[in-house]
C-alpha cells in the first residue's frame, strides 16, 4: 500500500506549530513526533514550551522528554530515532507528524545526513572537559588552527557546533566539512513540509506573550530546580542550558538582576531567536520560490491561521 507523505511542521518559535500539529493529528489520525533539540530533554517542560500533559493525553507524542540533561542528541542521533518512529507509526496505519523548530533536525530528516562515524564517548567527554577548562575564546582559537575551514563557518560562541566539529576531527582525523561534502544518506520517504510564515510584528507579540505565560505557569520554579541539581557541577556547556531565556531567569534567581529586567531580556532573546529561525527556514526550504527537492513539497501557513488545515494538507 502506498504510504502518505510524512507531515513536517517547521518555523520560528511561537508561530503556532504545536497547535497546527494537534489539529492535523486529530483530523487525520496522526501521531506527533518532536523535532526540537531542547524538547528532547526531560527538564524544562515549561521553558521549552513542550506539549502539556493534557495535550499529550489528547494525541500520542513521541521523542519528547526522552533524555537526561547530561546526555547529548546530535542531528544524526535524532534522525535515527525519528526514522524509527515514522516506521512504527506508518506500520500501524497512522500519520506521522514531525514538528519542531530545529532546522538541522528537519534538514537531516528530509535530505539525509553525512555518514559520519559514531564518536566514542571518551572523545566526547575529553572535548567537553577541554572546553570547560580553557573557555570558549581559547577553544575557538585552537579550533581555528585545527580545522580552519570549519571554523570559518561557525560562530565563536556556538559551543555545541564547535565541540561537535572538534570531536569529529579528533575521532576520524577528517574535518566535519569534508564529511558533509560526501553523498548524503537520504531516507526513502515523501514529505509535505508546512512552514510557519507569520508577520514579524505578530510573531514578536506572540514571543513576548509566551514569556509572560511562562512566569504564570511556574517557569521560575522549574529553572531553580535545574540550578540546584547542577550547582556543584560544571555543565554549562550542555544543550539544556542553552534553552532560550534560561540564562535570563537563572540570573534573576541568582540575585544578579530584577525580575522585570530578566523578563525584558528573555523577550528580546526569544524575538532574536525567532528572527534567526525565520531567516533559516526561508533560506533552507526556499519557501518563497517553491521547493524543488523531489521528495519534499512545501506549504505555508500564517500564525494561528491554518487555512482549513492547509487546505486539508493539499
Amino acid at each position: 500500500m502506498k504510504q502518505s507523505p510524512v507531515i513536517v511542521i517547521g518555523g520560528p518559535t511561537a508561530c503556532g506549530k504545536s497547535g497546527l500539529a494537534l489539529a492535523i493529528a486529530e483530523n487525520f489520525d496522526g501521531i506527533i513526533v518532536n523535532a526540537d533539540a531542547i524538547q528532547v530533554y526531560r527538564d524544562l517542560r515549561i521553558l521549552t514550551a513542550r506539549p502539556t500533559e493534557d495535550e499529550e493525553k489528547r494525541i500520542p507524542h513521541r521523542l519528547y522528554g526522552i533524555l537526561d540533561a547530561k546526555e547529548s542528541c546530535s542531528a544524526g542521533t535524532w534522525q535515527a530515532l525519528a526514522l524509527k518512529e515514522i516506521e512504527n507509526i506508518q506500520n500501524i496505519g497512522k500519520l506521522p507528524i514531525i514538528v519542531g523548530g530545529t532546522g538541522l533536525y528537519l534538514k537531516a530528516l528530509t535530505e539525509g545526513i553525512a555518514p559520519i562515524p559514531k564518536i566514542p564517548l571518551s572523545v566526547r567527554k575529553s572535548v567537553r572537559e577541554f572546553y570547560s577548562e580553557v573557555g570558549k575564546a581559547e577553544f575557538y582559537t585552537q579550533f581555528t588552527k585545527k580545522d580552519p575551514i570549519t571554523a570559518a563557518r561557525i560562530q565563536p560562541n556556538d559551543a555545541q557546533r564547535l565541540m561537535r566539529a572538534w570531536e569529529v576531527m579528533e575521532a576520524t582525523g577528517k574535518s566535519i566539512s569534508l564529511w558533509q561534502e560526501e553523498k548524503m544518506q537520504s531516507p526513502n520517504l515523501k514529505f509535505t513540509m508546512v512552514v510557519g510564515t507569520p508577520l514579524r510584528e505578530t510573531l514578536y507579540a506572540a514571543c513576548d506573550k509566551r514569556i509572560f505565560n511562562m512566569i504564570s505557569d511556574g517557569v521560575l520554579e522549574e529553572v531553580k530546580a535545574l540550578m540546584i541539581r547542577f550547582q556543584n557541577e560544571k555543565f554549562n556547556n550542555l544543550p539544556v542550558f542553552k534553552a532560550i531565556a534560561f540564562k535570563e531567569f537563572s540570573s534573576y534567581l541568582a540575585g544578579d538582576t530584577t525580575l522585570d529586567i530578566a523578563i525584558t531580556k528573555a523577550q528580546q532573546q526569544t524575538r532574536r531567536y525567532a528572527k534567526r529561525q525565520m531567516t533559516w527556514f526561508r533560506n533552507q526550504t526556499n519557501i518563497e520560490a517553491g521547493n524543488k527537492k523531489r521528495n519534499v513539497k512545501v506549504l505555508k501557513y500564517s500564525y494561528l491561521n491554518h487555512d482549513k488545515i492547509i487546505s486539508d494538507i493539499s
